[in-house]
């Protein structure tokens, strides 16, 4: 249907298949980012002071760098990537916007009242963030993971894109792009395919987690 790429291959059947290492690389790499960042965030909110303070501090350091610079930096030391350096490297280069998203968030509910009852019945700081401080945080939090999602089905998508993929011979969406960019003129759905199939995932994914958030923030108003 879509014509076949420079090297007689089937389109469609490579653009159907070639989705779900860029799906299943961006999600894991979403779900390291949120873990660490969320971590990071709520221990420096819950502990504050000079704590605080140092952890931001540095922080706001990481942020001033590009994410994907600090990314192929990495990436163009080794010989040939794998799946799980680029889950994770892509992983913590969400980590330091997911912490402060999540410190702005706790920060407000540190000082709540059930978070200070529940302290004065001698509750565990773990047992206060895991039952009372995190359940609240969800709205925001699901809100964030949608965007940081589509960034990083971008960043792995790109990251192919520009040579690094885990295999070179491999259908996948980033590839597809390099590999036939040279004949977008010839067959453009070799390219715009891919494309157009990045940008609906992108799009599709903050769209469901801004409406899942919005279903969560309702529920816990009433």
């Amino acid at each position: 249907v879509l014509g076949t790429d420079y090297l007689g291959h089937d389109v469609l059947s490579r653009l159907l298949y070639g989705g779900r290492s860029v799906l299943v690389v961006a999600l894991a790499a979403t779900v390291v980012g949120l873990v660490l960042g969320v971590l990071v965030g709520i221990l420096a909110a819950y502990a504050g002071g000079w704590f605080d303070e140092v952890v931001m501090r540095l922080n706001d350091a990481v942020l001033a760098f590009p994410q994907i610079l600090l990314t192929l930096l990495v990436l163009s030391t080794v010989a040939q990537p794998t799946s799980w350096m680029i889950v994770l490297l892509v992983g913590i280069s969400h980590a330091p916007r997911v912490a402060r998203v999540a410190r702005g968030v706790a920060l407000g509910l540190t000082r709540r009242d059930f978070v200070t009852a529940a302290e004065a019945l001698g509750e565990s700081r773990l047992r206060i963030v895991v039952r009372e401080v995190l359940p609240n945080m969800s709205g925001p939090l699901l809100a964030e993971a949608g965007l940081r999602l589509t960034y990083s089905i971008g960043m792995v998508a790109g990251i192919a894109f520009l040579g690094f993929a885990t295999d070179p011979g491999a259908a996948d969406w980033g590839q597809m792009i390099n590999e036939n960019r040279l004949a977008l003129l010839v067959q453009p759905w070799g390219v715009l395919a891919p494309v157009l199939m990045i940008g609906i995932f992108a799009v599709g994914t903050n769209l469901a987690a801004d409406g899942i958030s919005q279903l969560t923030s309702k529920g816990g108003d009433r």
